[in-house]
């Protein structure tokens, strides 16, 4: 078993004093109900055993020109395992409204999702607003506002030319004047009756709503902002670090009991926001390739390289979760049906990880072949049996567009597992 780092035991004890700090009259959850050190599957010993007393961290390093890190964070003792999964409102409930809308966000909430994800990109003046890309035709109907036909163009973003119309051309005064449309009609049609009724939100806009509908639920949610590009938008002088930094100060949620989770698949602005802030952060690992700003650099660390026991030591020195891609936890045999596990959930947990693992979707074309229905591509299969073997298989969290289905499929697994140990 990989030795815990000191960094590894402190922000994982503050995460989980977060999810603890979280518990109130919701489904059996890690965050919203209790968090239990103790027996892990099966009734065998939880897989985290408490650490020795944290030693000093090292000093944070400095933040982007002009604006200095803070300094480092003094190491806690071990955490406990985490025992009861979370489900992750992926864009919101972006399988039932337009993706990252505040009407996405809210029915999530609704829906029992126990965190919300906004993915974040920046204006031109500098605010960071919620979208899965700076390229917003897609999501947005810009491209029939004659007015901005003008702002269409073609760009490199992470090595790769992209054509349209993007967040950073815009400001947010002109942003406000889009309305966002379904990412996938043929896929989600129904989703297409609320094209043109909803704003793209500012980060902020989606801090207020989770606020507020925690103190009308009364239980504590959270939100696990996804920096998109930020070696892209460092290049553009629009760093985003420091701006989502400010975010968590100004709303007192850098503090080791917020319930936020940072996430990127790049490396070093994850290292930066770890410097720059108290929060929780996860590294997204996807199957193939490498992270942007490795490669950007020269470098040759890829995320296969980083899905080892040694990457997922090198991990812990600056995050607390590792979110691989579902294929690298249960890959698919030869048949397309679910494979058996790899030892990736094992390995996260020894290096003292936490494991989220992304995404759930209900249609046939995204669930193996096992739990599709019918041959439909986009008729709904057993999506709950997917969130089963993915629960079965360790993880911590579950990142979904249908968190309604993934919650209800949480809650059973849970439930048997407390009768079987009761």
């Amino acid at each position: 078993m990989t030795s815990r780092n000191p960094r590894t035991r402190a922000r994982s004890i503050v995460l989980l004093t977060s999810l603890t700090a979280s518990i109130t009259a919701a489904a059996l959850t890690v965050g919203v109900t209790p968090v239990q050190a103790g027996p892990g599957h099966n009734g065998k010993p939880g897989h985290h055993k408490p650490g020795k007393p944290g030693k000093p961290g090292k000093p944070g390093k400095p933040g982007k020109p002009g604006k200095p890190g803070k300094p480092g964070k003094p190491g806690k003792p071990g955490k406990p395992g985490v025992d009861e999964p979370l489900i992750i409102a992926h864009r919101g409930a972006s399988g039932y409204r337009p993706e990252h809308t505040l009407a996405a966000y809210r029915l999530a909430i609704a829906q029992g999702a126990d965190y919300v994800e906004p993915d974040l990109v920046s204006t031109k003046d500098g605010v960071l607003v919620a979208r899965h890309e700076n390229e917003i035709s897609g999501t947005t109907d810009v491209a029939e506002r004659p007015e901005f036909a003008d702002r269409r163009t073609t760009k490199t973003i992470d090595g790769r030319a992209v054509t349209g119309w993007f967040t950073e051309d815009f400001t947010l005064a002109e942003l406000r004047t889009l309305r966002a449309v379904e990412r996938l009609p043929g896929v989600r049609p129904d989703n297409t009756a609320f094209d043109g009724r909803y704003q793209v939100p500012t980060l902020q806009e989606v801090i207020d709503l989770v606020r507020a509908e925690s103190r009308r639920t009364g239980r504590r949610i959270g939100i696990a902002p996804e920096t998109k590009h930020p070696t892209y938008f460092d290049s553009i002088d629009l760093s985003m670090e420091e701006p989502l930094a400010e975010i968590l100060r100004a709303n007192g949620l850098d503090h080791p009991h917020a319930k936020v989770v940072l996430q990127s698949f790049e490396i070093e602005n994850l290292r930066d926001l770890d410097a720059l802030t108290h929060a929780p952060i996860a590294q997204l690992i996807s199957a193939g390739g490498a992270p942007y700003d490795v490669v950007a650099a020269g470098g040759s660390t890829t995320y296969a390289d980083m899905v080892t026991p040694a990457g997922f030591a090198e991990i812990a020195t600056y995050a607390d979760w590792v979110s691989p891609v579902k294929d690298l936890i249960l890959p698919r045999d030869a048949g397309g049906a679910t494979g058996e596990p790899t030892t990736v959930v094992d390995d996260a947990h020894d290096a003292g990880l936490n494991v989220v693992t992304w995404t759930m979707r209900a249609e046939n074309q995204f669930l193996p072949a096992n739990h599709r229905t019918g041959e439909d591509p986009n008729a709904h299969g057993d999506l709950a049996a997917e969130v089963t073997d993915y629960l079965e298989a360790g993880v911590d969290a579950i990142f979904s567009d249908h968190p309604d289905i993934a919650v209800e499929a949480r809650d059973d697994f849970v439930d048997d597992r407390h009768r079987h140990a009761g």
